[in-house]
């Protein structure tokens, strides 16, 4: 339909997530209305980017050093780990300003219907980290949904013969939210982990 270099940027836009055919045509076209620095520069970052970048040697996240800066940040507590399925949730949690521990992304969550199992995600080397670093707290910080329960769980089991506390983050109502909006597994769940006044 377009030039073929067009239709290449395209096709290569489209696959990024959250973005359809009719983004990726628009992305392209600005690109290619844009100065020419502007392009290079975006394409500089991306190859910068992916030449500079790799996982932390400890907890998985990105980083470019050999260790993220969350793992070799002095003031946290290196006693509790709160376990991720992407580095992408560690901004998250961390913009809520209340965990000052350290992290580890498992790379996924169990999904048999997805062809990912335990073996594959990074639950060998969590095992192993709280063996060697004396990790007394771990928190299942995983997506509520089946594929997160499911991955929470194995990591509880995988845990528990070490003597090691998991926890699990809660789930429930949203704040502001309204009874008539939530559907019944959010309310089940806040049923369960209400808490005493």
């Amino acid at each position: 339909m377009f030039e073929p270099p067009v239709q290449r940027l395209i096709d290569e836009l489209a696959r990024l997530p959250g973005v359809g055919q009719k983004s990726a045509q628009r992305i392209a076209f600005h690109l290619l209305n844009v100065e020419e620095a502007d392009a290079i520069r975006l394409a500089d970052a991306i190859s910068d980017m992916r030449s500079s970048v790799k996982l932390c040697s400890r907890c998985f996240n990105v980083t470019a050093d050999e260790e993220c800066s969350i793992c070799m940040d002095v003031r946290r507590d290196t006693s509790i780990v709160c376990v991720v399925e992407r580095a992408q949730d560690i901004p998250v949690l961390e913009r809520t300003q209340s965990f000052r521990g350290r992290y580890h992304v498992l790379g996924g969550a169990v999904s048999p219907i997805a062809g990912i199992h335990e073996e594959q995600l990074r639950i060998k080397e969590l095992v192993a980290r709280v063996e060697a670093e004396k990790i007394v707290e771990v928190i299942a910080a995983t997506n509520p949904t089946l594929e997160g329960d499911t991955t929470a769980m194995v990591v509880a089991r995988r845990l528990k013969p070490l003597g090691v506390k998991v926890s699990r983050l809660a789930s429930g109502l949203p704040v502001g939210g309204d009874l008539d909006y939530a559907d019944e597994v959010t309310l089940g769940r806040a049923l369960s982990g209400r808490m005493e006044l």
